[in-house]
């Protein structure tokens, strides 16, 4: 049975520069909170982000909704040591808020940390070591085990002494993570088109193996037609979408252009299918629910910086997982072109022009009709996942 129906919501996590959640007000936080409790029908949430005090704050929001909080600090492509002190700050602070609502407040050690931090493989940052020649190899072997094993005991025992509440890690499935010193076993865990007969069985081995409450950190799909192959890899369409208009990109991987011949087009251009969305969601959800995980977070609630247009060449919310579609917002939106610019030359070595920059945008300072106070509208798969957790 599903004890916990939750949803990832995302504070500010940062990636080569890039904040996720640009325009941070509490206020917002706040009011999505409340829909994810009331109108989601979700009894916990999965709080990510780098900012401590972001953190705290959506927290502290959502414990006082009544939410159940799992508190996901996430300090990414740093070396290990930072990491490590990253992790006692976030533990003593988070500790102040677990004495107030002692039950509802589980701590994470991180997420993913062979891709996310330096060390365990080769790489300076989570391109880096995805593209490496000897990615693939260490990681059939197993290189990054032992290394991340010691990390976590480490991690665990200075949280430990600052934080003396419920601990967990979430796990990729090729991470072989000891879960003997931690309460729960938590994997990111997304279904694609080669696990997609075996996936309920893969999680179910979890139950079987560690006799402790397994809880599926990410899972979820994109918004375009193909994105149930792709699973967890489905934010490579961005490279796609700017091969439709561009022409070959430079440094895309070949590993990406190969997953991208996958995805079916129309007139030679991505389709948007919120349809497909809310099924695969829904159908991962009813998987999980029969094989007893203790609990599931949907990735995600809302990405802002994956703004939604109605011109599908430029609709980025086709590669978002997120359960709304966002409109562009004027406060941020200089700043997303700066980011998509950087991230176009620095990821795919290519310049784009002010024209098609501006197109990336779609309709500045929309609002949503369904909230007319959000600068988002829910997609087919918000409704589908509230039917779900309400009925279940």
């Amino acid at each position: 049975m599903l004890n916990r129906k939750g949803v990832c919501y995302d504070v500010g996590r940062v990636m080569l520069g890039e904040d996720w959640r640009p325009n941070y007000d509490p206020k917002i936080v706040s009011r999505e909170l409340e829909i994810i409790k009331n109108d989601l029908h979700c009894n916990a949430v999965r709080i990510q982000g780098l900012n401590l005090d972001r953190l705290l704050t959506a927290s502290d929001i959502a414990l006082k909704l009544g939410l159940e909080v799992w508190i996901s600090p996430e300090m990414w492509d740093r070396t290990q040591e930072e990491t490590l002190e990253y992790l006692k700050k976030a533990a003593s602070a988070v500790e102040e808020i677990r004495t107030r609502f002692p039950e509802r407040v589980v701590f994470s050690l991180g997420s993913e940390l062979t891709l996310f931090t330096q060390g365990f493989v080769e790489g300076k940052n989570v391109f880096e070591r995805m593209s490496t020649p000897s990615f693939f190899t260490n990681i059939q072997a197993g290189a990054h085990n032992a290394p991340l094993n010691l990390f976590l005991a480490r991690a665990y025992q200075a949280v430990k002494d600052r934080f003396h509440g419920t601990i967990t890690y979430f796990s990729l499935p090729f991470e072989a993570v000891d879960w003997s010193l931690l309460d729960f076993v938590c994997v990111d865990h997304y279904r694609d088109a080669r696990i997609a007969d075996s996936y309920g069985k893969m999680v179910q081995r979890y139950l079987s193996v560690y006799k402790k409450p397994v809880v599926i950190g990410e899972f979820g799909c994109c918004t375009y037609s193909g994105a149930e192959k792709l699973g967890g890899q489905g934010f490579m369409i961005t490279f796609g979408m700017m091969q439709d208009y561009l022409g070959p990109i430079r440094n895309t991987l070949p590993n990406i252009s190969e997953m991208l011949r996958m995805l079916p087009k129309f007139d030679g251009h991505y389709i948007r299918d919120e349809a497909l969305q809310a099924r695969e969601v829904v159908d991962q959800l009813g998987v999980l629910d029969s094989v007893g995980v203790e609990g599931a977070f949907v990735f995600t609630f809302v990405s802002p910086n994956s703004t939604y247009n109605e011109d599908s060449r430029f609709d980025g919310d086709m590669g978002s997982y997120s359960l709304v579609k966002s409109f562009a917002e004027a406060a941020t939106s200089p700043e997303r072109i700066q980011q998509i610019q950087r991230t176009a030359k620095d990821l795919g070595g290519i310049d784009l022009t002010p024209e098609q920059l501006a197109k990336f945008t779609g309709d500045i300072g929309k609002r949503g009709t369904t909230y007319p106070d959000m600068t988002w509208e829910p997609k087919e798969s918000f409704r589908a996942v509230a039917k779900y957790y309400a009925e279940h």
